[in-house]
């Protein structure tokens, strides 16, 4: 599904289920399509103000609109993944109050919002400020972990892994998180900002400078782009794009490993973050729980999980690093499953 891409609901149900993970680059609702079904929309996490020609009264625009038109002034406003101070948490709840507005969500939906699992104890009270201050969820409003909620499409249909012992991935933007879970409760949570979607951003920037001797500079907005359209594990084509040079002119250029290697670094890196961080401490503070989690398959889930090819490579070196055979499953979506999990939660609450 594309950002964006939705159909307004316009009779909202008063018992109907949400699910939201408010994201750092991407915020997604799971909310009833008014059917008997469900639909995901996906909207960049961003905002612009603009002053209304007619009214002179303020107006906000948000998502990809926001991002063609005002360019200069969108406000991507969950850069570090939470809301850290006055001013982004007042855009947090603007944005968030122009989704729920936009697709008639009900005030008496029960809402289920994912978390991320980072310590950062001030920038988790603002997102649960901003999203239980909210005009939705007067059902009921609670919270889970988004490597928990983007754990359960991982393992097919409703919410039997919860009775479960199992470890999740949760590969996103801003932190590389990963937890085991004993039916629902969480141990040995582990999340780092060194291995992230956003750093392979960074890393493409940097690749296509080398990989052109210093000719080609482009943001990071452009190498997001790059990596979300081409980044292909197994089968990875080499592309080509043009930028204006400052002098006049264009010039055309060809990127092959200014994709290929940040890839390729953040697999190796997310193995090692998972395999001689995270896991020893799991085993050393919860042995049992371990060994039983390491028999049933890893769900890896998150932007990064969407990389053609990823998965199974991550499952490759994984086991390779453990000496040991493991089994990853992703769900269908990853950049969407931690809204289709909560949703469920939501679900089973009403």
């Amino acid at each position: 599904m594309s950002d964006d891409d939705s159909t307004d609901i316009n009779e909202a149900d008063e018992s109907a289920a949400v699910g939201v993970k408010l994201g750092s680059t991407r915020t997604v609702f799971d909310i009833s399509d008014g059917r008997g079904g469900r639909e995901r929309h996906l909207t960049l996490t961003c905002l612009a103000t603009y002053e209304d020609a007619i009214t002179g009264d303020e107006r906000v625009l948000f998502g990809r609109e926001a991002a063609i038109e005002y360019p200069d002034a969108v406000r991507f406003i969950l850069r570090s993944g939470l809301p850290e101070d006055d001013e982004s948490v007042a855009d947090a709840e603007r944005f968030f109050e122009a989704i729920v507005d936009a697709h008639d969500v009900s005030a008496e939906s029960a809402v289920v919002y994912a978390v991320p699992t980072i310590d950062n104890e001030a920038g988790v009270e603002n997102l649960k400020s901003v999203i239980e201050g909210s005009s939705i969820g007067r059902g009921e409003t609670r919270c889970y972990p988004e490597s928990l909620c983007g754990a359960l499409p991982a393992y097919g249909d409703g919410l039997d892994a919860i009775g479960e012992v199992f470890v999740s991935v949760n590969m996103g933007s801003t932190t590389l998180e990963a937890c085991a879970y004993r039916r629902g409760e969480q141990l040995s949570p582990f999340s780092t900002g060194s291995v992230t979607g956003n750093e392979v951003d960074r890393w493409i920037v940097a690749a296509i400078e080398e990989e052109s001797q210093d000719r080609v500079h482009v943001d990071r907005t452009t190498a997001r782009e790059y990596k979300e359209k081409h980044a292909d594990v197994d089968d990875f084509e080499p592309f080509a794009d043009v930028v204006q040079q400052p002098g006049g002119g264009s010039h055309e250029f060809t990127v092959d490993r200014g994709v290929r290697e940040p890839i390729d670094r953040y697999i190796d890196d997310a193995v090692d973050a998972v395999a001689n961080e995270f896991l020893p401490a799991l085993a050393n503070d919860y042995t049992k729980p371990y060994q039983l989690a390491l028999g049933r398959p890893i769900a890896v889930t998150g932007g990064m999980a969407c990389i053609p090819g990823l998965t199974e490579e991550f499952e490759a070196r994984l086991s390779a690093e453990l000496d040991r055979d493991v089994e990853v499953v992703s769900p269908d979506d990853p950049a969407t499953a931690a809204a289709e999990g909560a949703a469920r939660i939501a679900e089973r609450l009403i």
